[in-house]
């Protein structure tokens, strides 16, 4: 019977070392959640913290766009509209005064360059020996109907430069 009272009590040993353990276990993974719980009960009472600063940040907000929309009536925020687009146009309206003078300058320089380039031309383009006294004789003479043939033998000039003449003088 040893054997068996001495079997028994080996498993009964056995059964409290595993109770034991199973309670060392037990209350070891409690103090795990425990730990766990804790942490995020301190993250959800932070979180409620904040969200209770951000709904006063708003309220206090909306109140004061109430008090600022009060103060304002349209015709105001009408004007005051107006006053901010004329602050932003007015930099734009006299860069485009500043433009148009410069393009007027430059009308003015490029009239006064065709302007001597036309001069330029006419001196190359008439030839030397026509002068006004010139002009006169091939005029009269080619409306008292004599030819171009015949003005250009009479004034020593040669025929293209009278028709040159008649042309310039609109005449032919």
């Amino acid at each position: 019977m040893n054997i068996e009272h001495f079997n028994i009590e080996y498993v009964v040993v056995i059964m409290a070392a595993i109770i034991l353990y199973l309670l060392y276990y037990v209350y070891t993974k409690d103090a795990d959640y425990t730990k766990n719980i804790r942490s995020v009960a301190s993250v959800v009472e932070e979180l409620n913290r904040e969200l209770f600063y951000m709904k006063k940040n708003i309220s206090e907000t909306q109140g004061s766009i109430k008090e600022n929309s009060q103060r304002m009536n349209d015709e105001e925020i009408y004007q005051e509209i107006e006053r901010s687009v004329y602050d932003m146009v007015q930099p734009l309206s006299a860069g485009f005064k500043q433009l148009q003078e410069n393009i007027n300058a430059i009308d003015v320089e490029i009239g006064s360059r065709i302007t001597q380039l036309e001069s330029g031309v006419k001196q190359i383009s008439i030839p030397s020996s026509i002068h006004g006294n010139d002009d006169e004789k091939i005029i009269s003479l080619f409306k008292q109907g004599v030819s171009v043939e015949t003005i250009s033998k009479e004034l020593h000039i040669s025929k293209p430069e009278v028709e040159f003449v008649l042309k310039i003088n609109k005449i032919k």
